[in-house]
């Protein structure tokens, strides 16, 4: 993504998967406000592993399908969240047709399933389409490390 710096003016060329590592102007070092602009970091066999696992942030990862009638109406919703809580939980996604590896690892039978970690560490798992209540409140708790309710 391309964003404009608010102070010099400057376009910088922010790497989706490097959205939530503060990022900071090329030119005059100051932080790049990326609110209403983030989007789920689109993951693969070869770098989901090593991405969740270097996250500083937890990391909500929806196993989807393009084909899929639930995936593509739970989209929006996590577009949404990856918005509301972005610098607190890192929402990313597998397309399962693309990437069999990552769900044949983690087990995934049917899509949508979405996986919670953090620290690296499986915490939680929803198979289906959860309510944006549900969701909000299921990263409310992996973002402040599992201790509400």
């Amino acid at each position: 993504m391309i964003v404009e710096c608010g102070t010099c003016g400057t376009k910088n060329r922010i790497p989706e998967k490097k959205q939530h590592e503060a990022p900071r102007c090329g030119r005059c070092g100051e932080a790049i406000d990326l609110t209403g602009r983030v989007v789920p970091v689109e993951l693969g066999d070869h770098d989901l592993q090593a991405f969740v696992a270097g996250s500083r942030l937890p990391v909500l990862v929806d196993f989807y399908s393009p084909g899929c009638g639930p995936c593509r109406s739970l989209a929006p919703v996590l577009d949404s969240m990856a918005n509301r809580f972005y610098r607190k939980v890192v929402i990313a996604k597998v397309n399962t047709e693309l990437h069999h590896g990552s769900a044949l690892r983690f087990g995934i039978k049917g899509v949508p399933t979405l996986l919670f970690f953090r620290n690296g560490i499986l915490h939680d798992q929803l198979v289906g389409v959860p309510s944006q209540a549900m969701l909000a409140d299921r990263l409310e708790k992996l973002a402040d490390g599992g201790r509400r309710g």
